[in-house]
């Protein structure tokens, strides 16, 4: 790591992820409810989100003053720096909802709009993953790598489904096609995790249609430093048309595969 910035932004990044994380699972109150809804009447917002995204949000801030940041509940601002934060303060916000362990904060930070670290803090599964650019994935110590490819039908996919009506029927028939063809199918309920398990051998491949930059940036990131591959349809990178993250050996059939299968359409 010799660029003397990237250490700066990893370290920011981890300790303002430690402290959304601390604050999601410690100040959760018991009688949690809806804040508001977004794209749909299940796709919600709580209270914490919210706060989550303040803390880290000023944080940051404090930190490097000129920085832009682009977050999933409304902070957005280009800034002066050249570096962007690209910020989920709660993946898996239903989950957590629920009380299911499955959520997660991911941190990306952007250099000139190219990711350069990435960070997915899991507090109830007591990890921490982040990676920066050419400098492999961790869990806090411990290297990621992604599992020797299998052919697709002994792959373990992970994937997730939107929360518009009309977009999860779609989704609904793609999975119904993919299931035949494969070991089996997970569906976590966070983006960023999954991305993660990916990088740590759990997962073969990942995909979802309709995720947005910052459900995947940092857990991309991290996927890649592990090994994977990230993409979208042939020949594009990773969008809401479609987000797909593999090993190698992998990819190519997944991604051929989904294509055939229309999986990018609503």
């Amino acid at each position: 790591m010799t660029d003397p910035l990237l250490p700066e932004l990893l370290d920011l990044a981890l300790e303002a992820a430690r402290r959304a994380g601390a604050l999601l699972r410690d100040g959760r109150p018991d009688d949690l409810a809806v804040a508001m809804t977004k794209s749909s009447p299940i796709d919600v917002v709580t209270e914490m989100d919210i706060a989550a995204e303040k803390l880290i949000t000023g944080f940051l801030a404090e930190h490097r003053p000129e920085d832009g940041f682009l977050g999933e509940e409304g902070a957005s601002s280009p800034g002066t720096s050249g570096v962007r934060w690209v910020i989920d303060p709660l993946d898996g916000t239903v989950n957590y909802l629920y009380g299911l362990p499955t959520w997660a904060v991911s941190i990306a930070a952007e250099r000139d709009g190219e990711t350069v670290v990435g960070v997915v803090e899991a507090p109830l599964r007591g990890e921490t993953y982040h990676a920066v650019l050419g400098g492999g994935a961790f869990a806090g110590d411990r290297r990621l790598a992604v599992r020797p490819s299998p052919d697709l039908g002994h792959a373990l996919l992970g994937t997730g489904f939107a929360y518009v009506q009309s977009r999860r029927a779609h989704q609904a028939d793609v999975v119904q096609r993919v299931i035949p063809r494969v070991r089996d199918i997970r569906r976590g309920g966070s983006a960023a995790i999954d991305l993660c398990d990916v990088a740590a051998g759990r997962l073969d491949a990942y995909y979802e249609r309709g995720l947005n930059p910052w459900d995947l940036a940092a857990g991309a990131l991290i996927a890649r430093e592990a090994g994977a591959l990230t993409g979208g349809r042939p020949g594009e990178p990773a969008s809401g048309d479609l987000t797909l993250a593999a090993s190698p050996g992998l990819f190519a059939q997944l991604q051929e595969f989904l294509e055939e299968l229309g999986a990018w359409h609503d």
